[in-house]
């Protein structure tokens, strides 16, 4: 890794470029830990335009830690809804109840009992250490992981043990000591509006001097990274069964994504098949003996992508008349189909609720 010059200049221009540029945000307004502490994990994996909102619509139902920690998990889950990684909602909520049973009810200052806390990782930790109790932790996060990886040419991959501790070790070195929490936002705004994934700013970048990735014309070059992880592909059919007015859900359980979401009944298969190869499978002729009589549509073809999955969906909808008895599995839920909008649901599931 090269050095650069001065690296007090960096800390200082970013200051002073965050002072003209900083973005007006809800979550900024205050030094509280707790909506500091939503605001980051609703904007992991998310864009601030759309996190925004749902920041918004947690604070006013979940106001502070103690209303958080008393809420029903799936009202938790459904508040979510759209944003995806449902993890962060659950550990958002069980952290919640340690700093109700743990803490006394009141959010832990010291880094280490922050980190401790079910869902928060290291840069989280520093994110909310630094701003709301001016503890000098610097946060590494992607933007931080690319303006550094430009700044000083990193040329160890950034998803390797020796890269993310060559970037933490200047991200910490580059800390305002005294202003560790405006250093932090600023930094993470830098990379967010300046020095972006694609068409970096660099011709209005107040860092250009400094930059050793612009020096040797290769920015586009950093931060190098290194082997993509395998998508694994998976085929799902859905049957959105419809008899009467009712309609039919299941709770996922496991270990698997979307645990404790709902869905309509699922049939997962090892390879892309059409309806008659599904109506040909063991469990859907488990679900509808012969003698049931069966209005079929197929509703909707979709692929969903997750980091590390690739969800090829099918959707099916299957009328039975009323007068027909069906009898379903005990973990189906009946439940009125009007009602379906009630429940939380992946992304996915809520996509093909929107188009019907």
């Amino acid at each position: 890794m090269e050095t650069t010059k001065d690296p007090s200049g960096i800390t200082m221009r970013l200051l002073n470029w965050y002072s003209e540029n900083k973005r007006d945000l809800p979550w900024r307004e205050t030094t509280d830990p707790y909506p500091v502490w939503l605001s980051e994990v609703i904007l992991q994996q998310t864009r601030i335009a759309q996190g925004k909102d749902y920041y918004l619509r947690f604070v006013d139902r979940f106001p502070d830690v103690q209303s958080l920690a008393a809420a029903e998990e799936e009202e938790v889950l459904k508040l979510w809804q759209g944003l995806g990684y449902y993890t962060r909602a659950r550990n958002l909520h069980a952290a919640a109840k340690q700093i109700m049973t743990r803490f006394n009810g009141r959010f832990p200052s010291n880094y280490s009992e922050i980190l401790s806390l079910k869902g928060i990782g290291k840069y989280t930790a520093a994110a909310i250490s630094s701003i709301a109790f001016h503890a000098p932790y610097a946060v590494v996060d992607g933007n931080v992981f690319r303006v550094i990886a430009r700044l000083f040419a990193v040329e160890a991959p950034i998803d390797t043990a020796e890269g993310k501790k060559n970037i933490s070790d200047v991200a910490q070195s580059l800390l305002h000591t005294d202003q560790p929490g405006t250093y932090n936002q600023a930094i993470m705004d830098f990379g967010s509006l300046v020095c972006t994934p694609v068409q970096p700013k660099c011709d209005d970048c107040p860092l250009q001097v400094y930059c050793r990735a612009y020096e040797r014309k290769k920015v586009s070059f950093f931060p190098v990274t290194g082997r993509k992880p395998a998508v694994r592909k998976r085929y799902f059919n859905y049957l959105h069964i419809i008899h009467g007015s009712k309609t039919f859900i299941q709770k996922r359980n496991g270990a698997d994504i979307w645990k404790n979401l709902y869905e309509f009944p699922l049939i997962e298969t090892s390879k892309a098949v059409n309806f008659l190869m599904l109506s040909q499978t063991d469990d859907f002729q488990h679900l509808f003996p012969e003698n049931i009589n069966l209005s079929v549509d197929h509703r909707l073809t979709i692929k969903h992508q997750l980091t590390h999955q690739a969800i090829h969906t099918q959707f099916y909808r299957l009328e039975i008349s009323a007068e027909i008895p069906f009898n379903p599995p005990p973990d189906f839920i009946r439940i009125e189909e009007k009602d379906l909008t009630a429940y939380p649901v992946s992304r996915l599931t809520d996509r093909y609720i929107e188009i019907i």
